[in-house]
């Protein structure tokens, strides 16, 4: 549990300026350092942002967004997410702009305040679960209480009030079934395992993941020298469950999620076989596997948006030219020997999602 608690402990400290564009006073108001939690969202910032730079502002609503070098954030995605996205080599303090004036509507969906906030995380919390448990009906009766309680722990990042109502939702915690030990990797006793299988029907075995794959076409050998990401359109998403498949002797590793997620870095074709694509769409053609725009949709119930099919993701490099160049999850740059379980058990958001952040140099040939 102590990992898990140094996550949810986790902030990153940012120094905010008002766009100076909006300035309308002298001085100018000094920016403001603040920590932010890595599993919060820029807009439930507002509250404390926006006294100190209020007297400053020219008059008209406000229509609060937050921009890095120029690039608008995507409130709905996690603060720490946007951070080890956005920042190969991490910058402290991290530099933002906050507008109060000229939303970018034509880059981020709208933010009604926390509501927004919340019913985005509500959203997540129901397509997890019906990645998780094939429904989210233990979501949707929630109570109003426990549904507050719920949210506010997140936005305290009060694990042990979290721990307390996420437990009547009855998420199934993926077994550790294999204990690895410096060099060595020693299996539980068959006994063991028998109990495990037999107490562990309702666990799951599908992860709801969210993949950001950042790839470049400039050379670059450290990350500091990594190009920077001014578009959105340089990053693709993959929102797809990863299927835990357990061998005999060995322990399903993070190595092997990236794998299923990025195949086309981990294989001698240079692309996915149309076929083998098709094939994975019928199968998973009930996966939850919307993107996070389509996720602010409020309207609907949780199957009706999760049983989207998956389109297979074209790869946008070959297995030769792509190199992966760093994977980073809250922070942490974990080796891809790591156990998935102990990933997923440790490092989950609390909308029960695992946000991996990927970086790739790719050949420009092949770059599309």
């Amino acid at each position: 549990m102590e990992a898990r608690e140094y996550v949810w402990k986790g902030a990153i400290p940012l120094q905010i300026q008002l766009h100076e564009s909006e300035v309308t006073a002298l001085p100018p108001p000094p920016p403001l350092l603040i920590l932010a939690p890595r599993i919060g969202y820029l807009p439930l910032l507002i509250p404390r942002v926006k006294p100190h730079f209020g007297g400053a502002l020219p008059p008209g609503a406000d229509t609060v967004w937050f921009d890095y070098n120029g690039l608008p954030l995507k409130w709905f995605i996690p603060t720490g997410v946007l951070f080890d996205l956005l920042c190969p080599e991490p910058k402290r303090p991290w530099n933002l702009t906050v507008h109060f004036r000229g939303y970018p509507s034509n880059i981020l969906v709208p933010c009604e305040g926390e509501d927004g906030v919340k019913w985005s995380f509500i959203n997540s919390l129901k397509e997890a679960a019906y990645i998780i448990n094939g429904n989210c009906k233990n979501v949707m009766n929630m109570s109003q209480s426990d549904q507050s309680e719920l949210w506010q722990s997140v936005m305290n990042g009060d694990l042990e009030a979290y721990q307390q109502v996420s437990l009547k939702l009855k998420f199934g915690v993926l077994e550790d079934e294999y204990i690895v030990k410096k060099n060595s990797i020693s299996l539980r006793s068959k006994e063991s395992s028998a109990d495990t299988d037999m107490a562990g029907q309702a666990k799951t075995g599908r992860i709801p993941v969210r993949l950001y794959v950042c790839s470049a076409t400039e050379d670059f050998d450290e990350l500091e020298d990594a190009p920077e990401i001014d578009n959105w359109d340089k990053i693709s998403y993959i929102n797809r469950p990863v299927e835990v498949h357990k061998e005999e002797g060995k322990y399903f590793t993070l190595g092997d999620a990236v794998k299923a997620l990025l195949p086309a870095i981990f294989t001698d074709k240079s692309f996915i076989d149309e076929d083998v694509c098709k094939t994975e769409v019928e199968d998973d053609k009930n996966a939850p596997c919307v993107s996070q725009e389509d996720n602010q949709d409020v309207s609907g119930s949780a199957e009706d948006r999760t049983e989207k099919n998956c389109e297979a993701v074209e790869p946008l490099f070959s297995s030769n030219t792509a190199e992966l160049k760093l994977l980073r999850i809250h922070g942490i740059e974990p080796q891809l020997e790591i156990p998935f379980s102990w990933v997923v058990n440790n490092l989950m958001h609390p909308e029960h999602f695992l946000h991996i952040c990927v970086f790739l140099k790719v050949a420009r040939a092949n770059h599309r």
